[in-house]
């Protein structure tokens, strides 16, 4: 006869992937809150005046002790894909942005600004 006892069933639900374009991440005493966030632009060919972006989040929450672990994860994993794929560095692309925005704001420098 089998021992029943001991059997567990349990269903695992997988969550859809997520592409994230930002995170957010903020604190209280006893939460680290993560907003990850995607931002996606949507053409509507019929309005010329206003193209929605939609945006969308997805939250977690975790005790301190868990982040840290996270984190600690991270970096080791981090570390073993630059040692298998090689130095991960900022892309091109965003260099030069950030540049043509430096730039830009250089320009403006006589601008008043309430953000200092």
């Amino acid at each position: 006869m089998e021992d029943k006892k001991n059997k567990v069933k349990f269903d695992i639900e997988n969550g859809q992937a997520f592409f994230a374009d930002e995170i957010g991440v903020i604190h209280n005493p006893m939460r680290i809150i993560l907003d990850f966030r995607n931002i996606t632009p949507r053409i509507d060919v019929r309005n010329q005046e206003y193209q929605p972006l939609v945006l969308r989040h997805n939250v977690v929450v975790m005790d301190p002790y868990s982040a840290k672990t996270l984190v600690d994860l991270l970096k080791k994993n981090l570390a073993n894909y630059e040692k298998q794929f090689g130095k991960i560095t900022k892309p091109d692309v965003l260099k030069k942005l950030e540049k043509a925005n430096k730039t830009k704001r250089k320009k403006k420098k006589d601008t008043p600004s309430y953000f200092g």
